[in-house]
């Protein structure tokens, strides 16, 4: 019979909570749990403990909050802990080669794609916007490179035309969940399997920023159409309307068949240029074809269907993100 194995969890946003109650859920024994000291949140700017500081406390975990893992007390602290291997998800604190190396079977880290593609902050958003047809988790011996590590579990998924950011993020999780528990029988059983990552297939995957979240229409409509999918639930595609900014949350390229039969569309159509209004939605053409805006947010509103939004405005002929507006 397999011995339990001695765990330390290592996180700290929601994509780390459904790991931490997993392996709460398993026959391994979760000894301590460590995450990012407290922060100030919401318009108060109260401190407010980490979501997996929340799960730790309900499950009445042990919690470790070091501003850093590079000092000798907080090494010495993690070492007293004496754990079999230590389970790093989205954590955010650096891991020097001390700590990499302190438990018995390393430090593994469930990274949200099929490395060696897209490592580094953004593997979600970026496999939706590059257009790729699956994704997946990783389970990497962590080192003390940038997700660098021997694989030693990867589980696939297909990332469908209708996925968002969040769809796809949830199914990760739960895929990194399964992968997870399979690693740590490997681990028991004695029969992990690491794969080194191919450095000629590496691509990196950069964190996300507010502004590269404006909609430039002189692009392709499929590629608008990732980057809205890819951006939500954050930063939110966005373009300018009026002089100010309107958020995009869920759009569609339409097919050669559908802008047939759009009366407003042509080649002297410029690229924002709204060419129709329906309850199926804002028709809009980009660079090459037409986006079709279903859902959308204007400034200091709620989000809405874009249908709704056109009602009180007479929006054909509008040229979304105009300098002018």
């Amino acid at each position: 019979m397999t011995q339990p194995l001695r765990i330390v969890f290592a996180g700290t946003p929601d994509f780390s909570v459904a790991p931490l109650k997993r392996l709460m859920a398993s026959e391994h024994d979760v000894i301590a749990v460590y995450t990012q000291p407290d922060r100030p949140a919401g318009r108060g700017q109260k401190l407010t403990a980490s979501p997996v500081k929340q799960a730790a406390i309900e499950f009445d975990i042990p919690v470790y909050q070091p501003q850093t893992l590079r000092s000798e007390d907080a090494q010495a602290e993690l070492a007293a802990l004496n754990a079999d291997v230590m389970i790093v998800v989205a954590y955010g604190l650096i891991l020097p080669k001390a700590v990499l190396d302190m438990p018995r079977f390393g430090c593994l880290n469930i990274h949200a794609s099929l490395l060696p593609r897209w490592r580094g902050a953004a593997p979600i958003q970026r496999a939706i916007e590059s257009g790729d047809a699956e994704s997946g988790v990783t389970i990497m011996q962590m080192d003390v490179g940038l997700d660098t590590g021997d694989m030693l579990t990867t589980l696939s998924t297909p990332i469908t035309a209708e996925d968002t950011a969040q769809t796809l993020h949830d199914r990760l999780s739960k895929l990194g969940c399964d992968a997870l528990i399979q690693t740590l029988t490997d681990i028991q059983n004695n029969a992990l399997n690491p794969i080194k990552q191919d450095d000629s297939l590496v691509t990196y995957a950069e964190k996300l920023n507010k502004a590269e979240a404006k909609v430039d229409w002189q692009q392709d409509a499929e590629v608008i159409q990732r980057k809205v999918q890819a951006f939500n639930p954050w930063p939110v595609a966005f373009t300018q309307y009026q002089g100010q900014p309107l958020r995009i949350w869920q759009a569609k390229a339409l097919s050669e068949d559908e802008m047939r039969n759009l009366p407003g569309w042509g080649n002297s159509t410029a690229p924002g240029e709204v060419v129709q209004v329906a309850k199926t939605g804002v028709d809009v053409a980009a660079g090459t074809g037409v986006l079709r805006i279903t859902q959308l947010q204007p400034s200091g509103k709620k989000a809405m269907a874009a249908y709704d939004f056109a009602q009180a405005r007479n929006l054909v002929g509008e040229i979304f993100g105009a300098t002018s507006e």
